[in-house]
């Protein structure tokens, strides 16, 4: 199986991500910068022939609104709030998605609609 990865972030953010490391052999990681101080982390891994899915932003402020929406290949599989919670002021959105012949490309997007700031995630899965 070849695990592909691309990863992007926000305006500078998409030439500042850190580059794509492995979790676990066969894991595709991506991390970045939002628009202001939060960070994102995006974490592909299979789960029994399907793709897990674990979307991550850390502000490091708890008990902040965050609304998120996860797309697969263009397509909604997510939309909805998330709060920060302690002790690291962060929220992890976690779903498991069908793994469909070819590449999927997974995009996760948090506004904190409060301070205005994005968090844009993307990584791509291929079989």
């Amino acid at each position: 199986m070849f695990k592909a990865l691309i990863a992007t972030g926000s305006i500078a953010a998409v030439l500042a991500a850190a580059p794509a490391v492995q979790a676990k052999e066969g894991d595709v990681l991506a991390r970045g910068t939002c628009t202001q101080a939060a960070t994102w982390k995006l974490k592909l891994s299979q789960e029994n022939g399907m793709i897990e899915v674990d979307f991550e932003v850390d502000q490091n402020r708890v008990g902040r609104r965050w609304t998120v929406v996860l797309r697969r290949n263009g397509i909604q599989a997510f939309s909805g709030a998330r709060f920060t919670r302690a002790p690291s002021g962060s929220f992890e959105l976690r779903r498991v998605l069908v793994n469909r012949a070819g590449a999927d490309r997974i995009t996760g997007v948090a506004r904190h609609a409060a301070t205005g700031e994005v968090c844009r995630a993307a990584a791509t899965w291929v079989r």
